[in-house]
C-alpha cells in the first residue's frame, strides 16, 4: 500500500475511522529528517499490509498540526481506534519505526 496523503477533509476517514491502525507522519517538504525518513516510511507502507501510513504536511494542514499538538517534525502519530496510542518526534530508524507501531 502506498503512503495516503491527507487533509482535513479526509482525516477523519482515513486515519480516524481506520479499520487498521494508523502511522500518521506529520511533516513538511523543507524539512530534511523529514526528506531523510520518507524512503523508510515508503519502504514499510509497501511491505507491512497489517496498517496503514498517511503523510500530513503540516504547512497545508496547519489546522490539523494543531489539533494534534505537533510542533517539531517529524512527528509520528500512531492510531488505534480512532484514538492516539504512541508518538515518536525526530529522525528514526526503521526498526525504531516497527518498535512505535508495536508499543
Amino acid at each position: 500500500m502506498a503512503i495516503i496523503e491527507v487533509n482535513k477533509d479526509n482525516f477523519e476517514d482515513e486515519v480516524l475511522k481506520s479499520n487498521v491502525p494508523v502511522l500518521a507522519d506529520f511533516n513538511a517538504e523543507w524539512c530534511g529528517p523529514c526528506r531523510a525518513m520518507k524512503p523508510m516510511l515508503e519502504e514499510i507502507a509497501k511491505s507491512d499490509p497489517g496498517y496503514k501510513i498517511v503523510s500530513i504536511d503540516i504547512d497545508d494542514q496547519d489546522e490539523l498540526a494543531e489539533d494534534y499538538e505537533v510542533s517539531s517534525i517529524p512527528c509520528l502519530v500512531v492510531f488505534r481506534d480512532g484514538e492516539e496510542v504512541n508518538r515518536s518526534v525526530g529522525l528514526i530508524s526503521r526498526d525504531a519505526i516497527a518498535e512505535l507501531m508495536e508499543g
